[in-house]
């Protein structure tokens, strides 16, 4: 007889001065009937009462470290696998069982991104079906073969994502994904979209126009810790020229010219098959993407 559910996974809540919201977020999470660990990144409403009050366990960190705070999560949960939740949106329960018994059975899927339906609608997220067109070669795992990922949405092997180190804390926030997915794949994780895993996102935008130029620096990076310098020269140029507004691209530019010397010294060149897959990726960005119009700054 297999554990019950709530023995093998861990919903990982990120929040941020969400109190307007977080308690339909909370009230859908907890009919899950999965343990739950809420991580706070030094919010100055009441978003952490809210949560206490509802009895969600609350780790309150002193200052906003961004995506890392899912870190801070990641090693204060005890099951082997984590339901990483925004707080604008919430996992429906659709699907988790076959998610959990996917990396149960795959001892080297890390991670399962879910089909994302957004506002009351239920609106197919267009990620979502950009991921159900994977062109990456399928393979014998289920689902279709990724290389990049929604944060909010997605199901970890607890292990793979600690041996990589989780997120990177000086890259705080912005196309997060990417700089994760990277060297999960390198160091030969799979990540897999399974479209009966459900996630409803209501999204809040009151940030998004504060990030964009860490979600510059952040693709910047990735491509030269990671990718061969010609393939890391091309795609600076692409991101640059496709990034609508030339402050938030200087800007992104500039931070990543700051963090030069640590990307020079943690470089490590993907392999040659890695680089082939995420360049095919690149070509279909940079066929969806005219020129001056906002680019992804991940690839999925």
């Amino acid at each position: 007889m297999s554990p019950p559910l709530s023995d093998r996974l861990t919903v990982v809540l990120l929040t941020y001065n969400c109190g307007e919201w977080i308690a339909r977020t909370v009230d859908h999470l907890q009919r899950l009937g999965l343990p739950m660990i809420a991580v706070d990144n030094a919010s100055r409403d009441d978003n952490v009462a809210q949560l206490t009050a509802a009895g969600v366990e609350v780790m309150r960190l002193p200052r906003n470290i961004g995506a890392a705070a899912r870190n801070v999560g990641a090693r204060r949960a005890r099951t082997p696998y984590l339901a990483f939740c925004d707080d604008d949106g919430w996992f429906t329960g659709e699907g988790l069982d076959a998610a959990v018994a996917a990396l149960d059975r795959h001892p080297r899927l890390a991670l399962v991104n879910a089909r994302i339906l957004v506002g009351e609608e239920e609106r197919l997220d267009p990620i979502s079906a950009e991921m159900a067109q994977s062109p990456l070669p399928v393979g014998d795992l289920p689902g279709l073969p990724l290389l990049g990922f929604m944060a909010g949405a997605v199901i970890v092997r607890r292990s793979a994502f600690l041996d990589v180190g989780g997120y990177d804390e000086r890259l705080f926030i912005g196309g997060e994904e990417e700089t994760l997915a990277v060297p999960l794949a390198a160091a030969g994780w799979q990540l897999r979209y399974l479209p009966e895993v459900v996630v409803r996102h209501f999204p809040s935008t009151a940030n998004a126009g504060h990030i964009r130029h860490f979600g510059v620096r952040n693709t910047l990076v990735t491509a030269w810790r990671h990718r061969p310098a010609a393939r890391a020269a091309s795609w600076t140029w692409f991101i640059l020229r496709t990034t609508p507004s030339r402050r938030v691209a200087v800007r992104g530019l500039a931070m990543a010219g700051a963090m030069l010397p640590s990307v020079l010294r943690e470089r490590r060149v993907i392999d040659a098959e890695l680089d082939r897959q995420l360049t095919l990726l690149e070509q279909r960005r940079r066929q969806a993407t005219p020129t001056r119009r906002r680019a992804a700054h991940s690839v999925w």
